[in-house]
């Protein structure tokens, strides 16, 4: 079992990504469907007024922290979180590990153009990866029956959500119960479009320092905008106040 700390009232696990794929590696041969899922400024922000978005974070079986908002955060609060488990990052770790273990994986999420070619790029990338299916994420919540008997027939393990927060989460913890080969269930927000290609990475160098999010805003500032310039002074505002409430 992993150790968990909270930030702003949300839960956020402690572990290491050589830790995690050891875990995952064993729910591969298990019994029930384990959550995954990440958390950032924006994911916190949207979380505060969102109580059943919360609730689900807080009951899912693993939650990572994600960005250097968190880990400013852990820092106010006095918290050590060992590594930055972004989702960019460690989800191709997840892939690469199902590929091993001779899993299959089912995509969900993204347009259909995108997912179609994360796909192709995916089976490249990871040469001999089992994929049992996939399906954009553009789809009503009238046909959701039809999406977890198409993932339950392809027989994955391993279950990449790309649709965006909190719709991803919600959905997953919805169904989660209804999967009966599932190991697995990630979301992953963007990480379709990161690996059609749309969307691309910042340099490593913004990665190491902790500010990839200025690359990503600078791709998309009109849909960014407000999630970074003022999303961020929200977050960092409500990690204060959380903690000058626990002082009283």
């Amino acid at each position: 079992m992993t150790k968990f700390a909270h930030i702003n009232n949300l839960k956020i696990s402690i572990v290491q990504s050589s830790g995690l794929l050891e875990l995952i590696k064993e729910s591969f041969h298990g019994q029930v469907c384990r959550s995954i899922f990440f958390i950032n400024a924006h994911c916190s922000n949207i979380a505060q007024r969102n109580k059943e978005y919360s609730r689900v974070l807080n009951n899912a079986d693993i939650v990572l922290n994600d960005g250097s908002g968190i880990q400013i955060a852990s820092w106010i609060n006095g918290i050590d979180l060992l590594e930055n488990m972004n989702g960019t990052d460690f989800i191709p770790k997840t892939i690469e590990l199902a590929r091993d273990e001779g899993v299959s994986v089912f995509f969900l999420g993204a347009t259909e153009e995108n997912i179609n070619q994360a796909v192709k790029n995916i089976e490249k990338r990871f040469e001999g990866i089992k994929i049992g299916g996939y399906n954009n994420g553009y789809f009503s919540s009238d046909e959701d029956d039809y999406i977890v008997d198409k993932i339950n027939s392809s027989k994955a393990s391993l279950l990449i959500v790309g649709m965006g927060v909190p719709k991803q989460e919600m959905w997953i913890s919805k169904h989660q119960q209804k999967f009966t080969n599932l190991k697995i269930a990630i979301a992953g927000g963007a990480i379709l479009d990161f690996l059609s290609g749309k969307i691309k990475r910042a340099p490593n160098w913004m990665r190491v320092i902790g500010i990839e999010w200025i690359f990503r805003w600078m791709q998309e500032p009109k849909r960014l905008t407000k999630r970074y310039l003022f999303g961020n002074p929200v977050f960092i505002s409500s990690i204060i106040k959380h903690k000058l409430r626990r002082k009283k």
